[in-house]
């Protein structure tokens, strides 16, 4: 999927399908495209195609490559490191690191669907 325009195309970056799935879901009904993928290769492919979004919800603990691996390379990118990136992590006492991150915000599994949409909308 291409998208030209990245006003409403949330990219979804977690290794567990039935979050993107309940995630997707919530956004879409929203007004929201949402992208899903499994691991931030697979995100950084996506967005190195040329491929925008207005935000990114980000979890860590992936495959391939996690989110910490993903963020550093986005931020080195000049042409991506402007997406606001929203942290989703079931790790606790991660607060500093979402920081160092350099995250928009960090938002604690089970994710709770009424921050998250709010959360999404500041961005969008």
């Amino acid at each position: 999927m291409t998208t030209s325009g990245s006003s409403q195309v949330v990219l979804l970056v977690d290794d567990d399908a039935d979050i993107r799935d309940v995630i997707s879901l919530v956004l879409d009904v929203r007004g929201y495209s949402v992208v899903g993928l499994s691991n931030g290769r697979e995100a950084l492919e996506w967005l190195r195609q040329g491929n925008r979004a207005c935000v990114i919800l980000l979890d860590l603990m992936m495959p391939e490559m996690n989110g910490w691996e993903f963020r550093q390379l986005q931020l080195g990118d000049p042409d991506l490191a402007a997406i606001p990136v929203v942290i989703l992590s079931g790790i606790a006492g991660i607060e500093d690191e979402a920081e160092a991150l350099r995250a928009e915000t960090l938002l604690s599994k089970p994710i709770d669907l009424t921050e998250l949409t709010q959360t999404v909308a500041q961005h969008c």
